[in-house]
């Protein structure tokens, strides 16, 4: 929340098990947390059956159970947001609305295995931890900015440079180039719309 970064992270199921396992590397990775934000799950309602799912969880008292004594021998508070007011979760929100809406643009009807699907998730997660928050000096032609990624790693987030892979037919590229195309997709359609938004 201080920092606004961003932690993607696929999961293999909706179980209490499963949602267990990702808390544990989020801490394995960025460190001990000290409070947990999140929605309460009512306006999975609407959604598909998974996401249905995951609202019977959270409303479960076994889940809870199972969620609670993890949460309060780590000292992490859990702090649900009010029912039907997503307004509350704003930030994190919007950047989930920012993942999701050009990540189904970019997959589109691709077909991906988990581990595809982990790698673009994390090639995202660097792309928009690197997005500027505040310049670091006055003057316009210091194109120096802090990201989040500075806050994570303490420097900018930067990836090797790769030559790009627009110009070549989808059929011609392996699956690991693909998946180099889709980050590219992304970036540059959320770039785009996040500039816009500065």
């Amino acid at each position: 929340m201080t920092t606004k970064a961003v932690h993607l992270k696929a999961v293999s199921d909706l179980s209490t098990d499963a949602f267990l396992a990702s808390l544990r590397r989020l801490i394995a990775r960025r460190g001990m947390i000290r409070e947990l934000h999140s929605d309460n799950a009512s306006n999975f309602r609407g959604a598909n059956h998974e996401l249905r799912t995951l609202y019977q969880q959270f409303h479960n008292q076994q889940f809870v159970e199972s969620i609670q004594p993890f949460c309060s021998s780590r000292e992490i508070e859990w702090h649900f947001i009010p029912s039907d007011a997503p307004e509350f979760g704003g930030l994190w929100e919007a950047a989930v609305k920012s993942c999701k809406t050009h990540l189904k643009r970019i997959v589109g009807n691709v077909k991906l295995t988990f581990e595809e699907l982990a790698t673009v998730l994390a090639q995202i997660e660097a792309v928009m931890n690197s997005r500027p928050l505040f310049t670091i000096s006055n003057d316009p032609a210091d194109p120096l900015v802090i990201t989040p990624g500075h806050n994570l790693i303490g420097r900018p987030l930067t990836a090797p440079a790769e030559p790009s892979l627009e110009d070549v037919k989808v059929s011609r590229l392996s699956r690991w180039q693909h998946l180099q195309l889709l980050r590219e997709q992304f970036w540059r359609a959320w770039s785009r719309d996040y500039l816009n938004t500065l």
